[in-house]
């Protein structure tokens, strides 16, 4: 009854009674209870206007080529990021900063080539990671231990090669079989003569060439420090050899020379 005493009390019931107005969506997408589906919608970035209540990002099936340095708004809550069959070639190490709640992630049916520890460092609490279908000849060990809380990694359908550079993962895969789904997926495709054998099936005999002969970066600042000592002591070593044996040239023909001096004065 106390709403009806006047113009200016009456505003204020209704601003009260207005009901709170729903989080942003993007033009491009459909949201639903924290769920925003953005997929096959022709975008070529990520959409800024995503409220900070999304628990899961749909942004399959899209022409995203490059995820720059925080290419997401602040996401706290974001659990399931699905990024497949974009275009995507490259990750800044500062693209998935703020997602620290993320826990799948999968950037399958893409065209990554390289990716860093430093990528992945944000992402603490990621429990499945997909990278099958993409360009992958190899993987830096660092970019799988950056992920501690790891269950489930997909790495089928990439060209891998499998020479000495493989080594690290291999290590990581045969340590973490549980792990790794799709096993019999994981194939070489480099060199030819290994081509489509099944990565698992390797032993450590089959490495044991690149263990004999890797060498840690101490050996090679070795190298590096010994090298050019190596060249400037050989160097002065053949001036010191040639200079001696000249003297020791001349030396020998100095007496011949005096003998015949002696004989010329003599007649």
């Amino acid at each position: 009854m106390g709403c009806w005493r006047g113009p200016s009390t009456m505003l204020a019931c209704l601003l009260l009674l207005r009901p709170l107005p729903s989080p942003a969506c993007p033009a491009a997408c459909h949201c639903s209870s924290g769920e925003v589906d953005c997929s096959a919608h022709a975008l070529r970035e990520v959409p800024q206007s995503l409220s900070t209540n999304t628990s899961t990002l749909w942004l399959g099936y899209n022409f995203i080529t490059v995820l720059g340095p925080r290419s997401f708004p602040p996401l706290p809550g974001l659990l399931l990021l699905s990024l497949p069959h974009n275009r995507l070639g490259l990750i800044h190490s500062q693209a998935l900063v703020g997602l620290r709640a993320l826990q799948e992630l999968d950037l399958s049916n893409n065209y990554l080539t390289v990716l860093t520890p430093e990528t992945f460092l944000p992402l603490t609490s990621l429990a499945m990671l997909n990278l099958g279908s993409n360009r992958l000849e190899e993987l830096e060990p660092g970019v799988l231990q950056s992920l501690p809380q790891l269950r489930a990694l997909l790495l089928q359908d990439n060209p891998w090669v499998c020479s000495c550079s493989i080594l690290p993962l291999w290590r990581w895969l045969s340590q973490n079989r549980e792990k790794v789904q799709e096993k019999s997926f994981l194939l070489c495709r480099v060199p030819e003569q290994l081509n489509k054998y099944p990565i698992m099936a390797f032993g450590n005999e089959s490495f044991r060439q690149c263990q004999e002969t890797s060498l840690s970066a101490r050996h090679y600042i070795t190298f590096l420090a010994i090298g050019p000592f190596s060249f400037m002591a050989s160097i002065f070593f053949c001036t010191l050899m040639g200079s001696i044996t000249v003297i020791y040239h001349n030396l020998r023909r100095e007496p011949h020379f005096w003998r015949r001096h002696r004989i010329c004065r003599g007649h």
